[in-house]
C-alpha cells in the first residue's frame, strides 16, 4: 500500500471559493472535480476577437449561482481550441484562457475552458490539471477561503 507521509500540499475540500484576479473575478463558488481533467468556468456568451495579433475571447461570466443580478465582462488570451467531452458524453470545441487563480494565500496559474453552466450548481469545475499544488479531502469544504459572495454587494454599490 502506499501512503502520502510528510506532504507539505495544502489540503483542499470538495468546494472552494476561488478568486480569479486577471479576470476581475472577486471569488466563484468552484466544485473541486477529480473527475474532469479540465477546469471549466461558466460563460453565457463569448466572442472571440484578435489583438496585437492573437487571438483573444470577451465573455460575459454571472459569478453567483441561481441569480443574473451580477454580471461581469471579462476578455482573456485564447491558449487554444480543443474539443472537450463533458459528463453527458457531449463534445465541444471551447477555447481555453490562462489566468491566476487564488484560494485563501495561494496563487497559482490554471487553464480554463469556457462554457455555459447557467444550469449547474457551480459556476466553475477546478479540474485535475488544476489540482496539483493540492490534496483533495471530498468530506470538507471551503477549507481554504471565506465566503467571498459579500464582494458582490461591494461591486454593485460602486
Amino acid at each position: 500500500m502506499n501512503q502520502i507521509t510528510n506532504c507539505d500540499r495544502p489540503i483542499i475540500g470538495w468546494r472552494e471559493w476561488i478568486s480569479l484576479p486577471q479576470l476581475g473575478v472577486p471569488g466563484v463558488k468552484a466544485k473541486i472535480d477529480t473527475g474532469a481533467r479540465s477546469s471549466c468556468l461558466h460563460t453565457h456568451e463569448y466572442e472571440t476577437f484578435e489583438h496585437d495579433g492573437e487571438r483573444w475571447v470577451r465573455f460575459h461570466f454571472h459569478p453567483l449561482a441561481g441569480t443574473t443580478r451580477v454580471e461581469l465582462p471579462c476578455e482573456a488570451r485564447v491558449v487554444r481550441f480543443q474539443e472537450v467531452k463533458d459528463s453527458g458524453g457531449h463534445t465541444e470545441n471551447r477555447p481555453f484562457i490562462r489566468t491566476m487563480a487564488r484560494v485563501g494565500s495561494i496563487e497559482w496559474e490554471i487553464d480554463l475552458n469556457l462554457s455555459n453552466r447557467e444550469l449547474m450548481k457551480f459556476r466553475m469545475l477546478l479540474g485535475r490539471e488544476a489540482l496539483k499544488p493540492f490534496l483533495v479531502q471530498p468530506t470538507e469544504s471551503y477549507l481554504l477561503g471565506k465566503n467571498l459572495r459579500e464582494e458582490y454587494g461591494r461591486i454593485s454599490e460602486a
